[in-house]
């Protein structure tokens, strides 16, 4: 076949190559961002994992045939552990910033009174705000439209080079990065939520007082409106802003690993 003539392989060790390849691909596209979404088939997700697990193989072929060569079957099973934990490594430290961009919009959601009436979680399959849901699907559409997922698809080609096949994985370094990535992430988020805590803190302060001088008076039930409303027209002038730092946040993040 032509296609099978592109590799200088045998065809047991071209599959095992393919299958080693695919455990690392398929490890960080399950957790990638938008990809790695319960709205998208299991079918669509499995096939385009195969698709850029092919594409990458005649890339390892020549570095890879060598070194299966008479390999034995726990030391197969020990590459494909090991290349799944790299691959799972990369897709989590891609969505660490959502990660905590989604705690940080509910905390919004919470801060500007928008929390009593969750509904379907673009990303996840729990219940979520709807004001959360929508910086989160407005993150993650942004997340294509700027093309960061080809970031996301160029660490994992450059990860051969810096994590081979068969060199294994550091743990101390992978906690390492992780830590360092999830403070990153939620101090820049905290960045995107203060506008909005700022804004409850605020208007908590108020209406204490207010019920403090008009104790006879729902004050709760007269200013939930007020609130509301307030919570509204500041995501009206706050939130393509924020998005903009959110997305800039991200690209670096993307570009450092």
């Amino acid at each position: 076949m032509p296609f099978l003539s592109a590799f200088s392989l045998p065809l047991n060790e071209m599959v095992l190559t393919a299958f080693l390849v695919f455990a690392r691909v398929g490890a960080c596209l399950m957790v990638m961002p938008g990809i790695s979404s319960p709205r998208i088939p299991m079918q669509v997700r499995l096939f385009l994992a195969l698709a850029c697990s092919l594409m990458v193989v005649p890339l390892l072929e020549p570095r890879v045939g060598t070194m299966l060569e008479n390999v034995q079957p726990w030391t197969i099973l020990r590459l494909i552990v090991s290349e799944s934990v790299v691959g799972g490594l990369i897709g989590i430290l891609a969505r660490i910033y959502f990660w905590a961009l989604q705690f940080m919009a509910s905390v919004v959601a919470i801060a500007i009174g928008y929390s009593g009436a969750p509904g379907g979680a673009i990303e996840e399959t729990e219940p979520q705000a709807t004001i959360a849901n929508i910086i989160t699907l407005s993150a993650l559409f942004l997340f294509f439209v700027t093309d960061l997922h080809q970031e996301v698809f160029r660490a994992l080609l450059s990860s051969y080079s810096v994590i081979p096949i068969d060199s294994g994985l550091r743990p101390d370094a992978a906690l390492v990065d992780i830590t360092d990535a999830f403070s990153r992430a939620f101090i820049g988020t905290l960045r995107i939520a203060a506008p909005f805590l700022a804004f409850a803190i605020l208007v908590n302060i108020a209406i204490g007082l207010i019920n403090k001088l008009t104790p006879t008076i729902p004050v709760y039930f007269i200013s939930l409106p007020f609130v509301l409303a307030g919570g509204l027209v500041l995501t009206y002038f706050l939130l393509p802003e924020l998005l903009s730092f959110f997305v800039s946040e991200l690209e670096i993040h993307l570009r450092s690993f």
